[in-house]
């Protein structure tokens, strides 16, 4: 996995099953419904694009939904993934479909960890941030039976404006919880999310410079989603501890943090994964996408093999090359490691080359610019 060139092969593949879905979450990217869409993939279209998969070097891959649960076969599905041994997890919606004895199942087929969704430490915010009242209970309840079945739990958490001020209490729920990983995303306005859910620039390096502290002493690893530009905190903050300021960017000083370090096989990857760049995304019916927060269609698995949409299409392609980027994502020092989310570029310009507007970070090179025109 270290060696992957993600020009040839990506790094994660997420596959959305389904778009209906129980619950009704503000942020919703998928905009879920409550029923399937006939048009979705049929299991013979997902065994040959599983088949797809696995040749584009056996990457990870992530059911998810809507809630991946609403589809009857959804262990057959893995079954035959895991077996031609592709590594899968999936991240249902916290709803009554989520028994014991569905986990139970998931066990036996051989999933390598469920990720369940918290986005706040109580009932009360959790709940409405999620649409339906029991959602808290259901998960909490979901992720005692993961423990007795002894399945690893990867909690997600959508940082908003609704639950900015409870992170400590968020971070000690995670804690209590005892799961691997926390992964916390940084709300893309896409779906039904909304510009003004979302939290401040400043506020957002608020997050990441505390989410740093809050990775050297916990026991679990922090994971980061459309917030590229955590990489660049964590790259500074390690130059200022080893009081080294001009110390090279290295892709594993970015990744190489949390208790475990590296690949663990919990979703981190080796270097800059970035929409378009290690990742790739497959909606329900097929289209292919740099990620699901980032809606430009780049074609669609029944007319063309994944692989070549992934390794041809010119989407894609300007993806992988930051030097392309515009602004000050495109000179920026760090751009082969963080990059800025191209998703929230797109949703905020219309525009997924522009700059990541959510980053406070003035490149060396425009600092330096600054300075000489100062002195002129």
């Amino acid at each position: 996995m270290y060696n992957r060139d993600f020009n040839e092969n990506p790094f994660i593949v997420i596959w959305e099953l389904t778009r209906a879905c129980e619950l009704k979450c503000l942020h919703c990217r998928a905009e879920a419904q409550y029923h399937r869409d006939p048009r979705e993939l049929s299991f013979e279209e997902g065994k040959k694009l599983i088949d797809q998969i696995y040749e584009l070097d056996s990457p990870m891959l992530v059911f998810t939904g809507g809630d991946p649960l609403m589809r009857a076969d959804v262990y057959d599905i893995a079954d035959y993934a895991i077996k031609k041994g592709i590594r899968v997890s999936m991240t249902p919606s916290a709803t009554p479909n989520v028994t014991k004895k569905a986990i139970q199942k998931a066990k036996e087929v051989g999933l390598s960890r469920w990720a369940f969704s918290l986005d706040g430490p109580t009932a009360e915010v959790h709940d409405h941030f999620r649409g339906t009242t029991g959602s808290f209970d259901l998960t909490t309840n979901a992720i005692n039976y993961l423990h007795e079945l002894e399945i690893p739990v990867q909690i997600n958490t959508v940082i908003s404006r609704y639950n900015y001020d409870m992170l400590d209490d968020m971070a000690q729920l995670v804690e209590k919880l005892n799961c691997v990983l926390w992964s916390v995303f940084f709300l893309v306005p896409t779906g039904r999310g909304k510009v003004d859910d979302m939290i401040t620039p400043v506020e957002h390096e608020k997050v990441f410079r505390w989410l740093y502290d809050l990775s050297k002493r916990v026991s679990f690893d922090i994971k980061t989603t459309a917030a590229q530009h955590y990489r660049r905190v964590v790259i500074q903050s390690k130059m200022r501890e080893n009081k080294n300021p001009e110390q090279d960017i290295r892709y594993k000083d970015a990744l190489m943090q949390g208790t475990t370090g590296g690949i663990d096989g919990l979703g981190r990857a080796p270097k800059g994964v970035n929409d378009g760049n290690g990742f790739v995304f497959i909606s329900h019916i097929g289209d292919v996408y740099p990620s699901g927060l980032l809606p430009i269609k780049a074609g669609n698995v029944r007319e063309t093999p994944l692989g070549e949409i992934y390794r041809e299409s010119e989407i894609f392609k300007n993806l992988r090359n930051p030097n392309k980027f515009k602004g000050k994502c495109g000179v920026c020092e760090f751009r082969f490691v963080c990059g800025g989310s191209r998703s929230r570029a797109y949703a905020l310009t219309g525009d997924y080359m522009e700059s990541e507007p959510f980053c406070v970070y003035i490149p060396k090179v425009l600092r330096n610019k600054k300075k000489m025109h100062r002195k002129t």
